[in-house]
């Protein structure tokens, strides 16, 4: 009997990819044209927000003439625009408006095991974030872009009591009375 040859294991694209402990999630990959003098050039945008589950997050965007080169320009960008964000505990610390252009999210607290109230693009950026408990809303616009963007513009608003207390020269206890 002749015996099989073993053909090397396939590895999958995201197993050899380091496990750096990141939350990544794609948000949208949109197909763009432009329209030049031999036809039409295709490639392919893609938004993906990246977080540590622990309070960081950024978002990132990449285009590319192939998908999975697109996502991983987008991985290297949010990981370069990850900053931290005040939590406080589950939620966060207060209500707090991020405005893009004409999108605005409006993001409140909750209280523990409400869950995170989300929609779509707005649901992913607070799970990458480590927000478990959160009611949101968004106005203005539905676009994915412009929701994740007022999202994170609301979240890099946010302000610790313990900073609030040292811009105003006090301290934590005296804010509460």
């Amino acid at each position: 009997m002749e015996e099989k040859k073993e053909r090397p294991a396939r590895r999958n694209v995201r197993r050899q990819q380091e496990d750096d402990g990141l939350v990544k999630k794609l948000i949208q990959v949109n197909r763009v044209t432009k329209t030049v003098k031999g036809g039409r050039n295709m490639r392919f945008a893609a938004l993906v927000v990246v977080g540590d589950g622990k309070g960081s997050v950024g978002y990132g965007m990449g285009k590319s003439k192939e998908v999975p080169e697109a996502i991983e320009k987008a991985n290297a960008q949010a990981k370069k625009n990850m900053k931290k964000v005040s939590l406080s505990g589950t939620t966060i610390p207060h209500t707090v408006l991020g405005v893009f252009g004409r999108g605005s999210v409006l993001i409140m607290p909750a209280e523990e095991g409400t869950g995170v109230i989300a929609g779509g693009p707005v649901r992913a950026v607070m799970e990458a974030a480590g927000v478990k408990d959160v009611r949101t809303k968004s106005h203005g616009t539905s676009n994915p872009i412009n929701c994740v963007k007022a999202a994170i513009c609301g979240l890099f608003d946010l302000k610790s009591p313990e900073e609030v207390a040292e811009a105003r020269g006090k301290t934590v206890e005296e804010l509460k009375a």
